[in-house]
């Protein structure tokens, strides 16, 4: 009751400093910045847990199979989740660019180095020689780069530096090739194509998906985002996360890496969840998603270890 009590204290508290502190933050024009920030600490906060010890008893010496779709710099290379689960996985690392495909694999067992797209064909790279990671299948738009919030003297680095054609090939066509049967994770970083290389997957249902989507594209005739999203759902996904890259003029985010995992209200989605259970909560911890996981493992008898069923997701706290 005491506990209670204080908390119910420090709630009544909480109302009045907060909206004080709000407006001395939008004196000094830091609230943004001070929101954005608190924001990803949210988005971080599971991070502060380490799972190796469950996923291990999971699965034990198998490997996660991640097929990582605009892979320069490495794995996970952006820390999109904690580096210490690295070593579970299996990474198939795709770049077309052979200069940065050579590099890639130096490092890795499974290097791409051709482009993924819906159909097998012939296409053009548009290379962005001063800012490399922002080559696309698509063109720049300068029309839209006011409203992206780039700045004049940056125009240079959007400029198209060469043109390279490259050979295209459909996930399951390339993963076939190289002896992997089965794809438990899927990650999408490739300014636009994503759409395209989704089209492609064919038979292969990935436990997690993470792909970058453009809601405002910054490059001539991307897909609209709506378009991937209900690719997705009718494929039996559902969105679970984004998180909003880039700054842009309006109110929304230009761009958001959105997670989906399969759809546990569909057959078809609950089927390949069930059917590789040991994968999937591996990866919902990996991810960060307590909550979830622990709804879902009630839903469809998902068996949790008793430290998994008694923390907290901080997210929320």
């Amino acid at each position: 009751m005491f506990t209670r009590g204080v908390f119910k204290v420090a709630k009544s508290i909480a109302k009045i400093i907060l909206p004080l502190i709000s407006k001395i933050l939008i004196k000094l024009r830091i609230n943004r910045r001070v929101i954005n920030f608190l924001d990803n600490q949210s988005f971080l906060a599971n991070n502060y847990y380490n799972f190796s010890n469950a996923i291990k008893s999971l699965i034990e010496d198998e490997k996660i199979i991640a097929l990582d779709v605009g892979a320069q710099g490495g794995f996970n290379s952006d820390n999109f989740f904690p580096k210490k689960y690295n070593i579970f996985f299996e990474p198939i690392m795709v770049e077309p660019i052979k200069e940065e495909a050579e590099k890639l694999k130096k490092i890795s067992k499974y290097v791409l180095d051709k482009a993924l797209w819906s159909s097998s064909k012939i296409k053009s790279i548009f290379i962005l020689g001063k800012r490399l990671g922002s080559s696309s299948m698509y063109e720049p738009d300068i029309s839209t780069f006011k409203i992206h919030s780039i700045k004049k003297k940056d125009y240079e680095k959007y400029i198209v530096t060469k043109k390279i054609d490259v050979e295209c090939e459909e996930i399951d066509v390339a993963l076939k090739k190289i002896d992997i049967k089965k794809l438990d994770y899927l990650k999408l970083d490739t300014q636009g194509s994503e759409l395209e290389i989704l089209k492609g997957m064919n038979n292969f249902k990935p436990l997690l998906i993470r792909a970058e989507t453009h809601l405002f594209s910054m490059y001539k005739n991307v897909p609209d985002w709506s378009d991937l999203l209900q690719h997705l759902y009718k494929l039996d996904y559902m969105c679970c996360d984004w998180k909003s890259i880039g700054s842009h003029a309006t109110r929304v985010p230009a761009e958001m890496d959105i997670i989906f995992i399969p759809n546990y209200k569909k057959d078809s989605g609950k089927k390949l969840i069930l059917d590789n259970e040991k994968k999937f909560v591996s990866l919902m911890l990996i991810f960060g998603h307590l909550n979830l996981l622990k709804i879902l493992a009630e839903e469809l008898n998902l068996e949790l270890n008793d430290y998994i069923k008694n923390i907290n997701d901080r997210f929320f706290f």
